[in-house]
């Protein structure tokens, strides 16, 4: 698979959907370095969207089952180049191997930190839920020069928005999933028209990286975490107008 296949991919996928993306601060994307790209997370084009506006294939971070549903798999981890994560107890470990390796050789690695909850749920576009702190650990413990964490928000301007499957359906595939439990339908969201703000890159300097540890890690953690999320809620304020 050549590297530019997942950008190919993206660009075609949005131009048959007839999907309008308009993006915004382009001039805030680092330039040869290493980025980890953060964002907003409610709908599976969610990743194409994002490579689209970056001009970039990005490596994401996707769930478990969507490395176990067949056709979804061959999709996700061929031409999309994702990488699903590990089972639960491997999770954390795997995520952040396979992560370091794609930032030192400077590719850009994606995370959704809102996780599961805003994919299963139906959610106003202007809606951010809580971030896990994943991410934040990542940035900090990598072994990765010049590493520049990149908030983007996903603003939906029109969309179509409808029920898929019921949830129970990807507890065959993931059963140890809480939200895959639960009664009701898995969203399907569809942008007509989506605007994508780039936001002001976050330098991991070597004074943030000297925090981390001991008593001082959760708190070097908890701010990095705060300031993306800050940024991104602010980013959609702009967008959905």
């Amino acid at each position: 698979m050549s590297l530019n296949s997942p950008l190919e991919m993206s660009r075609a996928f949005l131009a048959a959907l007839s999907t309008q993306m308009f993006c915004y601060y382009e001039d805030r994307i680092p330039r040869d370095a290493s980025v980890l790209v953060v964002s907003n997370h409610r709908s599976f084009m969610d990743a194409m969207v994002l490579m689209a506006a970056l001009s970039s294939p990005i490596r994401f971070a996707c769930h478990h089952y969507m490395g176990q549903v067949p056709i979804m798999r061959e999709i996700v981890t061929g031409p999309l180049g994702c990488f699903p994560l590990e089972e639960s107890q491997h999770r954390q470990q795997s995520f952040f191997q396979q992560s370091e390796i794609l930032l030192q050789s400077k590719q850009m690695v994606g995370v959704f930190p809102e996780g599961t909850e805003p994919m299963v749920k139906f959610t106003q576009a202007s809606q951010l839920g809580n971030f896990q702190r994943g991410f934040a650990h990542l940035a900090l413990r990598a072994d990765v020069n010049d590493l520049a964490i990149l908030p983007m928000a996903i603003a939906s301007l029109e969309e179509v928005n409808t029920p898929a499957f019921p949830l129970r359906l990807l507890s065959l595939f993931d059963p140890s999933e809480p939200a895959f439990q639960q009664p009701g339908w898995h969203p399907l969201v569809l942008y007509r028209r989506v605007a994508v703000l780039i936001g002001n890159p976050y330098w991991i300097k070597p004074q943030y990286q000297a925090k981390y540890q001991g008593k001082r890690a959760k708190t070097v953690v908890t701010e990095l975490t705060e300031h993306c999320h800050h940024e991104i809620v602010n980013l959609l304020r702009q967008g959905c107008y």
